[in-house]
């Protein structure tokens, strides 16, 4: 089931809607940096822009777990 929660991204909200399985991966990697989950989420924005603009940051945030899941050798 999705969840849809808000964040700022270069100064304005922004909903973001995803499974509770990536949301608890997103604010583990966050926690783990010492940062807040929006700059976690703005920086994966900024490599999103930068390699497929047209892509959805949902998207982008999704691709961006299963590769830090798939890194770490948990997939």
């Amino acid at each position: 089931m999705l969840r849809k929660r808000s964040v700022t991204l270069a100064g304005h909200a922004t909903s973001l809607a995803l499974e509770e399985d990536f949301w608890r991966v997103l604010d583990a990697e966050a926690e783990a940096e010492g940062v807040p989950l929006a700059r976690l989420i703005a920086r994966i924005d900024a490599a999103r822009a930068a390699d497929d603009p047209d892509a959805p940051l949902s998207s982008a945030c999704r691709v961006w777990v299963l590769r830090r899941v798939l890194a770490r050798g948990e997939g």
